[in-house]
């Protein structure tokens, strides 16, 4: 009864009664994986420490999948392409002994010279009689050999025996005999390997990562050379671990430097201690690595396409594998391939297995990369597939059989461009994930693809013997595929053929072709940022010489909010410019250069834009050489502060645009065909424009040469002269000098560290450039760009460049030039030699005084955190 009440405050009374049924939203933010595969705990803390959730056993639509034994091939093929398992088909090539022994045996004979790491192996019953005429005629020379035998699937160091007899050896199935190495690399007196842990993360293209440290395993028992009375003892002949931990020798030691089982790291140290050379030893290792694998790759390429045939080339792989190689050395420390175990053993028995493993795992895992929102892209790309299928867009008009030549040629060229666009988006998507993987390689380092060009094109040449030799008569496509010469080709390099293909259109059309100017090319890509995109294309974008800044046309995926965090760059050049206090001031102890001013002043010119105001410059950061359009519109503008480097381009022809489906996605702004000066309204403009000439900007470079070759790096509490002797007395005595750089500078500092120490030549040289330029903000400088091309191919793979320098391989930095179209003049080589030759004796000082400076168990001294050491 609602009588002598409101109908409206009753209701409302009600209202608050009931309660909302609240729908919950999906939780797409969370990362699942299936362990229930593996039995290791190591598996499961990194799992959670990487934040995946883990998902039911049953579960098959896991992000992450791991499985301690090889998966059925039916399996990879019903994956999506958002998820990840930890296995290769057709890795079992080079994981199964006897498989492995067949397919090197093939490579030996093409290739005698590049594999001669592995020892002489027959297979049994196949090659009993190879083997037994072998055994007559050393019997004939009178010498010896051991053999140790070996079951072919075998592991963990079961039915492996050795015999010294080889007549007695009967014909048996499944078997492996191999020369046994009977002069090993001794360390306290025992026999050892080690177990080197390798990444492969995709196929297709090969990119292998090699970890930086591993497991040394020691034998139990003192090495004596193999004889009739030792043969039985595997304690001293066998390393395994799984042999000797039942020996009552068997040391486990937490410490580092005892005990059966210790790190590479350490070994690494006790090489260096020995004055051994321990960058050729990571050398070897990740030579006798990428070799290996490059037997394996025309197999599990061959069985991955077959098991994703509708995957595009070059995509996400849905595969990646961790390898246990397992090397020998000899007493000339020559690394030597015994096997490799495609599912290694993650059990933490003691601390350094722990430690290692884990390390192992973790980066691993930070390099493939699994985002949050694979498995949403990866509905949508389906969902788009689909419509375009259903829809009929993006296939190729058929040509018709009674089409003229005219029409022919049409079609041609269309399908060379479909073609060209598709390799062009493939290499864009791989420098992509180059860049993610430079910034979260953890102790894990790049071996192939390598960055050295000459190591590049000898696997190259290798890989293709091996696909000639494997696939022989059989996978025609795949062949061509790998023999097509657009696979080697740079994206700047692709642009061009894309440009040619158009102009070929054009005059096919009849249409007057545009006139296409120099293309400026700008930063590597390792000082090269990830753009986003800009909202707004008017004042708000930043402006470098009247030109504003615009992100490449193909990033339109959208990350996660953690990753928009860490790529997030801020390029407004107004509010980043370089602070003078900061670039001249704090140059105290290694990072003080004395230099003094030359006595040639040279007027550096003040520079101001034009009346005219540009447009957005498109700029592909992917780019190895960055290609940036420019193009100016024919507007009045407010006058705005301009770089030397960017004045001598306004003087240049501006249209320098490529074509209009080059270098744009549909979400970028559009560009104007053609690019124009703008009228000069006043006499003055036109009078600063004329200021801008080579000429002046050569006078400038020379007299930056001037001041960049007075300077002296400088040792902390000596004179200048004092510091020369120094440095003349390591280069005297290099012999002795060379390991020690070497472990100090690629083993004892990390990327950071290296970085920091450049930063002391870095610091002073941006003090020169605001000294003698004058410009507001000396990082539009071409000078500067160069430099820092120079700085960052030195920090190339973990400090690999700058140690290049060193060596034979002094002037593979220069490559970053040569491999350019760009025009660098002789004054702006120079300049860059001297830094070169700075950060060579800045690096040997500093190696010095960490020598001296004991107490660091890095040799490095507590003052390096003091912002006044710029370390």
């Amino acid at each position: 009864d609602n009588r002598g009440t409101d109908p409206l405050s009753s209701a409302l009374s009600y209202q608050g009664t009931t309660k909302r049924k609240v729908k919950k939203k999906k939780n797409n933010g969370v990362i699942t994986a299936n362990i229930s595969g593996t039995k290791y705990e190591i598996v499961r803390i990194v799992v959670k420490e990487m934040g995946f959730k883990k998902a039911p056993d049953e579960d098959e639509t896991a992000n992450l999948i791991w499985s301690d034994c090889a998966v059925q091939q039916e399996k990879i093929a019903e994956l999506q392409n958002y998820q990840r398992i930890n296995h290769f088909p057709g890795m079992g090539e080079i994981c199964r002994k006897d498989f492995l022994a067949r397919n090197m045996t093939k490579m030996i004979k093409s290739q005698p010279q590049e594999y001669s790491f592995i020892p002489r192996t027959w297979i049994f019953p196949a090659e009993y009689t190879q083997f037994q005429n072998y055994v007559k005629e050393l019997k004939k020379k009178r010498r010896q050999k051991t053999f140790i035998v070996k079951p072919a699937n075998g592991a963990m160091g079961h039915g492996i025996s050795l015999i010294r007899n080889g007549e007695k050896l009967q014909a048996q199935d499944h078997l492996i005999v191999q020369e046994y190495l009977d002069k090993p690399f001794l360390m306290e007196g025992y026999k050892f390997d080690l177990r080197v842990y390798i990444l492969v993360t995709s196929c297709d293209p090969l990119k292998v990562f090699l970890y930086h440290d591993g497991l040394v395993r020691m034998g139990t028992e003192k090495y004596h050379p193999p004889s009739d009375s030792n043969l039985s003892q595997l304690y001293m002949h066998l390393t395994n671990y799984s042999v000797n931990k039942h020996n009552e020798h068997f040391e486990r030691d937490e410490t580092e430097d005892k005990g059966s089982k210790r790190s590479i790291r350490w070994f690494t140290e006790f090489l260096e201690t020995n004055n051994l050379d321990v960058s050729k030893f990571w050398s070897d290792i990740s030579e006798l690595v990428v070799k290996t694998l490059i037997v394996a790759e025309p197999h599990v390429l061959h069985a991955y396409r077959m098991c994703r045939p509708g995957q595009a080339p070059g995509s996400d792989s849905v595969c990646f594998e961790v390898l246990g190689f397992d090397i020998l050395l000899d007493r000339k420390l020559k690394p030597w391939l015994l096997e490799i175990n495609r599912a290694p053993s993650f059990g933490t028995d003691q601390k350094i297995d722990y430690d290692v493993k884990k390390g192992v795992l973790l980066n691993a895992l930070q390099l493939l990369n699994i985002r949050t929102s694979d498995k949403r892209r990866n509905l949508a790309q389906q969902k788009a597939e689909a419509q375009k299928r259903l829809y009929g867009q993006g296939s190729m008009r058929k040509l018709l059989p009674g089409s003229s030549d005219w029409e022919k040629q049409r079609h041609t060229l269309e399908r060379r461009k479909e073609e060209l666009k598709e390799r062009l988006a493939q290499v864009r998507k791989q420098i992509s994930k180059e860049e993610h993987e430079n910034r979260h390689m953890g102790n894990y380092r790049r071996i192939y693809p390598p960055d050295d060009k000459t190591l590049l094109e000898k696997y190259d040449s290798l890989l293709a013997t091996a696909f000639q030799t494997f696939l022989a008569g059989r996978a025609a496509s795949l062949q061509r595929e790998m023999n097509n010469p657009l696979k080697r080709m740079k994206e700047e390099d692709i642009l061009d053929l894309l440009e040619q293909c158009e102009i070929d259109d054009e005059k096919l059309m009849g249409k007057c072709t545009r006139q296409r100017g120099p293309k400026p090319l700008y930063s590597m890509p390792e000082s090269a940022h990830s753009l986003r995109k800009t909202k707004n294309h008017g004042s708000d974008c930043s402006c470098d010489s009247g030109s504003c800044v615009s992100e490449s046309g193909e990033e339109t995926e959208k990350e996660d909010h953690n990753e928009k965090k860490e790529k997030k760059v801020s390029y407004d050049l107004e509010e980043n410019k370089y602070k003078t206090s900061e670039r001249s001031g704090k140059l105290n102890h290694f990072s003080k250069m004395n230099w003094k001013p030359a006595n040639k002043n040279v007027k550096s010119p003040s520079y101001s834009s034009p009346t005219s105001s540009t447009g957005a410059m498109r700029r592909s950061v992917s780019c190895p050489r960055s290609i940036s359009v420019l193009t100016v519109q024919s507007q009045a503008a407010e006058h705005r502060p301009c770089s030397a480097k960017a004045s001598v381009q306004m003087q240049r022809t501006s249209s320098v645009n490529r074509s209009h489906s080059l270098n744009r996605s549909p979400s970028s702004a559009r560009v104007s065909q053609t690019a124009t000066l703008g009228t000069m309204n006043s006499s003055g403009s036109e009078s600063l424009l004329q200021q801008k000439t080579r000429e002046q900007e050569a006078a400038l470079t020379k007299e930056t040469l001037l001041l960049i070759n007075d300077m002296r790096i400088k040792f902390p509490g000596k004179s200048d002269e004092e510091s020369e002797l120094i440095i003349e007395d390591i280069m005297d005595n290099w012999k002795y000098h060379k390991p020690k750089v070497s472990f100090y500078w690629l083993v004892k500092l990390d990327p950071a560290k290296q970085r920091k120490v450049l930063d002391i030549v870095r610091t002073s040289v941006r003090a020169v450039l605001q000294q003698v330029w004058k410009a507001p903000d000396i990082e539009s400088l071409h000078l500067y760009r160069l430099f820092e091309r120079v700085f960052n191919r030195l920090l190339w793979s973990r400090g690999q460049g700058l140690w290049n320098c060193f060596g034979n391989s002094r002037s593979s930095w220069e490559t970053i030039f040569s491999k350019s179209t760009e025009v660098v003049t002789p004054e702006q080589l120079q300049c860059c030699r001297r830094i070169v030759q700075l950060c060579k004796r800045c690096l040997l000082v500093v190696y010095k005084y960490s020598s001296d400076s004991r107490g660091s168990p890095t040799a490095i001294s507590h003052h390096w955190d003091d912002t006044r050491y710029k370390l």
